[in-house]
């Protein structure tokens, strides 16, 4: 081989399996060589690819390349070897060789905001010798290494389910807003039920088309995942179909976007048909035109889709039946949305006021309402606790009944095939005579999560409703800084839902807004009004 690569001045590589038998022989350039595709249906975290890599470095090279390491990971290879081949003679010189190490024999994760891992955290490194003098036993090295690996995995409880996830973020803008948006993504995550390993975050001058993160910074993703054992990889933003074909082209990982995520998170918290009919519709909406490509690419989407030929026919059936199951669906929300105008219409004979309370998810909305009205609506400390609306009646102090709505939670880039879908839920929003605008005071993204609300709500068209600003979780928050607080968002009332003696003020101000000609009258009693 060094001979060779020598006389013609290239690189030249041989993939070797553990019988001894020459798998593949490769001839590169003066600098590299590129290897194969390689089938990785027999891979997982407990095994390697069965294949070793020896090929001629021809230019001086000091050590494996970032190349080589990187191929070595990607493709889980045995090992990968180097050998160094003299410039005069041809002969070889030294064997510089490589292979991944077990997770119990690296230094551990250190979840930081950028992949910094040393190579010494992720390979195990020969001793460079002569070809000669090279007496390592490969193949017990190869089974105590997959042995350790399969230890690794089974110290993972049987009865722990949960997916495992590195967290990727890519910004064009500012790094703490996207340090913001990548801790809500995990809070996301973890409402989701996934346990999150790692968080990477990339600053560039523009997102790249075909892989977001460019390819580079892809393999490192790669990579560190597979290092720390993970079983998908979840971006911040919304992929498109081809990004999601070229990444999952390059790794047998699941790969999920922010809004594949929140649509899961919905999916799972949904307990009434409207609510699973609203998030299938989403679901559909989004999945449709992502019915495209060839062999795995969409596999780990939706099931998968065929090629060519025959293929083609199974896809143009599934597209379908995506299209006749969104119009059915489109039809039942569509009766659900008329009902809901019945019932609209019989609260407005009865001149009762509606008042809804809206908010960033995971505001208190549920807390709020339940200290209102007293009643028993599923209120958690996780992101979309709610989903199908909650109304109740509430008797104001002067002896007025209205109707108090709990919403869903927005979100910053809620997808819009899920707001177009819950429609019909945030139509109660529109007959609202007030909106209570329910704040997270506590929250280190405030001013964001407010802009959020606003956006959302003049999307909706929803705007020109009258607003009451509300800061709840006022317990969580130095005095001090919730009254400076309040003050720049236009006095706004602090409350504790979890605590209904400081709802008093709160229940007088919504009296007063539905009330103008009683705004003189003397303020009503602390006590807090008991709804049903």
């Amino acid at each position: 081989m060094s001979e060779i690569s020598h006389e013609i001045g290239r690189q030249v590589g041989v993939l070797v399996d553990r019988k001894g038998h020459v798998d593949s022989v490769i001839v590169g350039d003066a600098t590299k060589i590129v290897l194969p595709a390689q089938d990785r249906s027999r891979l997982g975290q407990s095994r390697f690819n069965g294949l070793r890599c020896l090929h001629t470095h021809i230019r001086n090279e000091e050590g494996l390349t970032h190349d080589d390491l990187t191929d070595l990971a990607l493709l889980r290879l045995d090992l990968m070897a180097a050998i160094d081949v003299d410039s005069k003679s041809g002969l070889p010189l030294i064997v510089r060789a490589a292979h991944l190490l077990p997770a119990s024999a690296r230094n551990g994760a250190d979840n930081s905001d950028q992949l910094e891992s040393t190579d010494q955290e992720i390979y195990g490194f020969l001793d460079p010798v002569a070809p000669g003098q090279l007496d390592v036993d490969f193949l017990e090295l190869i089974e105590s290494l997959e042995s350790e690996m399969a230890r690794n995995r089974g110290t993972r409880k049987a009865s722990d389910t949960r997916d495992r996830a590195i967290l990727a973020g890519v910004t064009t803008g500012s790094t703490a807003d996207a340090r913001d948006s990548l801790d809500e993504l995990h809070e996301l995550a973890l409402s989701g039920g996934l346990v999150v390993l790692d968080e990477i975050i990339q600053r560039r001058q523009s997102l790249d088309p075909k892989t977001l993160v460019g390819q580079g910074k892809l393999d490192e993703i790669i990579i560190r995942s597979l290092q720390l054992g993970a079983d998908m990889i979840v971006f911040d933003r919304e992929l498109t179909p081809s990004q999601v074909r070229a990444i999952n082209s390059a790794t047998d990982l699941k790969i999920v976007d922010r809004s594949q995520l929140i649509l899961d998170i919905f999916a799972q918290r949904a307990q009434t048909s409207e609510g699973r009919i609203q998030v299938e519709l989403a679901q559909l909406k989004y999945l449709l035109p992502r019915l495209t490509g060839t062999g795995t690419a969409m596999s780990r989407l939706m099931g998968g889709i065929g090629g060519r030929g025959p293929g083609e026919t199974k896809l143009e059936v599934d597209r379908r039946r995506v299209r006749d199951r969104i119009a059915l669906l489109e039809d039942k929300l569509r009766t659900i949305r008329e009902n809901r105008e019945q019932r609209r219409r019989q609260r407005t004979r009865r001149e009762m006021p509606v008042v809804s309370i809206v908010g960033y998810t995971n505001a208190g909305k549920s807390t709020l309402l339940n200290a209102l009205t007293q009643s028993k609506v599923i209120a958690e400390q996780r992101m979309f606790a709610t989903l199908d609306p909650t109304s109740r009646r509430l008797r104001l102090p002067r002896d007025q009944e209205i109707i108090i709505n709990d919403t869903v939670g927005f979100i910053r880039d809620l997808p819009k095939d899920l707001l177009s879908a819950f429609k019909a839920t945030l139509e109660e929003i529109e007959q609202s005579d007030l909106l209570i605008h329910l704040v997270d005071v506590s929250s280190n993204q405030l001013e964001s999560q407010i802009e959020s609300v606003n956006r959302i709500l003049g999307e909706l068209q929803l705007a020109e409703i009258p607003k009451l600003m509300v800061f709840n979780k006022k317990d969580l928050v130095d005095p001090e800084e919730l009254e400076n607080r309040c003050h720049v968002y236009n006095n706004a009332i602090p409350i504790s839902a979890l605590d209904r003696s400081s709802l008093a003020r709160l229940v007088n101000e919504i009296s007063e807004r539905l009330n103008p000609e009683d705004a003189l009258r003397a303020p009503v009693s602390e006590d807090v009004p008991v709804g049903s």
